[in-house]
């Protein structure tokens, strides 16, 4: 896969929806039940992180639901892109980006959206033909006005800002022209999981769907 059939293959995935849940799972018995709630509120795009030990499970299960377009995220070596795209992820995420990375998805025709910080970050992704890009730690990094201010002087490049995003702040990202979508954790919140409130995460991920 190329760098330019990676972007749009990403692009498709943040035009789904305006916010990509974000998910940190750590029973993958529960797994199917939260993406139905997520695609049920409007969310089909689903980023399960690779931070816990049933993560790759997680996204087995999530996999087979209907309407889900799941990814993993957080991934960081040759071996979680070959893991994560055998437990069926169709997409990758990644907090940053190196060429041993790069050249991992690439092998293995996963779509990655990489993360990027910094102009300078951004600009050698684009060297290498990637125009579609994760900005991260979006808060801690300057917010949507530091992403406005590099989409200035570089329009080629659209994001999906991840880290510190939240219901209140993220139509001021989605307002940006280089924001495709948003990424946030806020619709699958810890307590409503382990309660089982999968009403409960339906109506915050409807809430998420209606944002522009």
């Amino acid at each position: 896969m190329t760098p330019q059939d990676a972007s749009a293959a990403a692009a498709k995935v943040c035009l789904l929806a305006p916010v990509v849940p974000v998910l940190v799972i750590d029973d993958a018995g529960i797994a199917a039940d939260l993406a139905r709630a997520l695609v049920a509120g409007g969310l089909p795009a689903l980023e399960v992180t690779l931070r816990t030990p049933a993560a790759l499970d997680a996204i087995r299960e999530m996999a087979a639901v209907p309407g889900g377009v799941v990814g993993a995220g957080t991934l960081l070596t040759p071996k979680d892109v070959e893991a994560a795209k055998a437990a069926g992820a169709t997409f990758g995420v990644s907090p940053g980006a190196t060429d041993i990375l790069l050249d991992a998805c690439e092998a293995n025709d996963l779509p990655l959206l990489p993360g990027t910080a910094t102009a300078s970050e951004a600009m050698r992704l684009l060297e290498r033909g990637y125009t579609v890009q994760k900005f991260f730690p979006a808060e801690a990094n300057g917010g949507a006005p530091a992403l406005k201010a590099i989409g200035a002087p570089i329009p080629q490049v659209k994001f999906c800002p991840t880290g510190g995003v939240s219901l209140k702040n993220a139509g001021y990202y989605l307002g940006l022209s280089n924001t495709l979508c948003v990424g946030g954790s806020w619709v699958a919140p810890k307590d409503k999981v382990a309660a089982g409130d999968w009403a409960g995460i339906t109506a915050l991920a409807q809430e998420a769907a209606a944002l522009t």
